[in-house]
């Protein structure tokens, strides 16, 4: 089955808890099997500086799903956690977040759906948790997962679990 990474973040309505409540969910998926969860990270928001730092953490899936199916899996996980992407703001605060970072070495460019995930090269707040699960990936297109973190600055990153 394909292996893919999917990021988790929140900054509403205790986001440990959201996270964590994210990755049993993701357990729950059809055709999918979670590897591995990693630590929890908190941080600044990248987007407007006036709402609450975020939890963010990455899952490992082993899933018989295509990348499109997944989507639908993950945004209806999102749906159940009471996430309302009508009035979502760009980077605003949210209940949860689930991206699809990386789908084997899949590359996919669909209007819905970039995988690998366009910013995942630039934000430490996905490339720790992600080292923190699968230290020798190489993601397709991108680069190797190492060099990638070595390029970016994990200082505003906590770890708290």
């Amino acid at each position: 089955m394909p292996r893919s990474y999917i990021g988790i973040g929140s900054n509403l309505n205790d986001p440990v808890a959201q996270v964590r409540q994210a990755f049993l969910a993701l357990s729950n998926i059809p055709d999918t099997k979670l590897l591995a969860q990693s630590a929890l990270y908190s941080n600044p928001p990248m987007g407007p500086k006036d709402q609450p730092n975020y939890v963010n953490a990455v899952a490992e899936l082993d899933t018989a799903l295509s990348p499109q199916a997944l989507l639908v899996q993950l945004l209806e996980v999102e749906l159940r956690a009471g996430r309302d992407r009508t009035k979502a703001i760009h980077w605003g605060p949210r209940v949860l977040d689930l991206d699809l970072l990386v789908y084997s070495d899949r590359i996919v460019s669909e209007a819905n759906l970039k995988v690998p995930h366009p910013g995942i090269a630039h934000r430490s707040f996905v490339l720790l948790p992600l080292f923190d699960i699968a230290p020798q990936l190489d993601i397709p297109g991108v680069g190797a997962l190492a060099e990638l973190l070595a390029r970016v600055s994990p200082d505003e990153l906590c770890r708290i679990e």
